[in-house]
């Protein structure tokens, strides 16, 4: 029976696509330490306000703003460096480089670091050795640089290993892989000690850095790219699992070849005609409208603040544990993008995902506006319902799918470059988010921060309705 299984095309562990999901999951360990450096923010941020916090200074509504935003700005920095260095650098080497900025030189010391001229390995112990707001902000930044390569190299190179059927699932794999991260950090921020958490999270990066450097090879369009197709066709077979010298599915790698070489110039060097094709220029809006709503409905921002949206809902339920809840609900919601995005295709995903969205926080801020009005406790689940439907919802297709459509959505010829600039300006908003969430809360209240960021998902869920096209499918040499 199990022979059976694994010999079914739509199994992830069949003969054909075992070493692609073999590939998929090593590199999202580090989706998932970037995912622990998100989650741990939020119980510890509301300890670091309190006169219990565990360092020996508190943090302000502003300084807060600051260290959370560190991460956009520091992903920006990523995004760049990545997108440049890429196509020159290939996949491997983009892979093994965003785990500098997460894991640590074993050749420093702890009692080494007393000042800011720590080096860039040093997130975990910038965050374990923290004697000011300012060393909290450069941790985040340098997990941002970590996160903004991950979030170009990642969906280029799963798009460019993975067979056009199950591309939806392993794309997605990417944010099932944070929101697990996510979870972890929520747990550990939580029930840890302060000090002790760095020390466990570095097991990520290291892991991610030694199953990169001997398990993972460039992808075979990138090789060949560079006119290196013995090692192109060694990839090919590779991540193809083809054994047989004169197999049949060789037939792939050809026209592959041949697709790429006859228009190998091109691809590499595309002009500036290339960018302002009528393919190319829609894609630029669908995109664009992909990039706001997935930000400013909220989805990644909350998540970093979770603790002190529920402690400022109204309920009064315990904060920490109901974010602890969500991280499972988030899971669940990407875990089912991974099963539904390669059935039912990305639109319909995105459009019921945007809709549930725009449901859920308007009922959420209907909730906090009449809790600070009237006496509620009797209804204190209802925030964690909304916030459990939200997250849900918002992660089986705007979190969930966004880097899969980002990467479908460009012509072959501008891909890469497209798709990068995307994500660059993605991370800007990541910054802007981050940075004015905290400060809308403060100076709006929960009620209009949450219907703003609806208001905004309801533009989108009409848009995904009237001009999205489905990209299930789509084959990655074609624009």
């Amino acid at each position: 029976m199990l022979k059976k299984l694994l010999q079914r095309t739509d199994c992830l562990l069949n003969e054909r696509q075992r070493y692609q999901f073999f590939a998929t999951v090593l590199i999202n360990l580090i989706s998932i330490a970037h995912g622990i450096g998100v989650g741990w923010l939020s119980p510890i941020l509301r300890k670091l306000q309190s006169a219990d916090s565990p360092l020996e200074f508190s943090l302000s509504i502003a300084e807060i703003s600051w260290v959370g935003s560190a991460l956009g700005m520091g992903a920006v920095t990523g995004n760049i460096f990545m997108g440049v260095a890429l196509n020159r650098i290939g996949a491997r080497l983009g892979l093994l480089f965003i785990a500098i900025p997460h894991s640590v030189s074993i050749s420093i010391k702890f009692k080494a670091l007393k000042h800011f001229s720590a080096r860039p390995q040093c997130l975990w112990i910038l965050v374990y050795f923290a004697q000011s707001m300012e060393y909290l902000f450069v941790g985040r930044f340098l997990a941002g640089i970590s996160s903004g390569g991950m979030y170009i190299v990642h969906p280029i190179f799963l798009s460019e290993i993975s067979d056009a059927k199950v591309r939806g699932t392993f794309g997605s794999m990417v944010m099932l892989s944070v929101n697990i991260g996510i979870l972890l950090g929520y747990i550990l921020g939580t029930h840890l000690a302060y000090h002790v958490i760095p020390l466990v999270v570095l097991i990520f990066p290291l892991s991610y850095f030694i199953s990169t450097l001997f398990f993972i090879r460039d992808s075979p369009m990138h090789l060949i790219r560079k006119r290196k197709f013995a090692a192109a066709e060694q990839s090919f077979r590779y991540y193809k699992n083809i054994k047989d010298i004169a197999s049949s599915a060789m037939l792939e790698f050809e026209h592959m070849k041949h697709t790429l070489t006859s228009a190998a110039k091109q691809l590499d060097k595309p002009t500036l005609q290339d960018f302002f094709t009528k393919a190319a220029l829609k894609a630029y809006g669908i995109a664009f409208v992909l990039l706001i709503v997935n930000q400013f409905s909220g989805l990644f921002a909350m998540v970093n603040y979770m603790s002190d949206i529920f402690a400022a809902s109204g309920s009064t339920l315990n904060p920490d544990n109901c974010t602890i809840f969500i991280g499972v609900v988030q899971i669940l919601g990407t875990y089912g993008t991974t099963l539904l995005c390669d059935i039912w295709g990305r639109k319909i995903l995105l459009v019921v995902s945007s809709a549930g969205v725009v449901f859920s926080l308007s009922a959420l801020g209907l909730f906090t506006y009449f809790a600070a009005r009237y006496d509620l406790s009797d209804w204190s689940w209802l925030p964690l319902l909304c916030m459990s439907l939200y997250i849900f919802l918002g992660n089986i297709g705007l979190i969930g799918c966004f880097f899969v459509v980002l990467v479908e959505l460009f012509p072959v010829k501008i891909r890469a470059q497209a798709a990068s600039i995307a994500i660059v300006i993605c991370s800007c908003f990541v910054f802007v988010m981050l940075n004015i969430l905290p400060l809308c809360m403060a100076n709006w209240g929960l009620p209009a921060t949450m219907w703003s960021c609806a208001a905004i998902t309801a533009f989108g869920f009409v848009f995904f309705v009237c001009c999205l096209n489905e990209t299930k499918g789509k084959s990655m040499l074609e624009d």
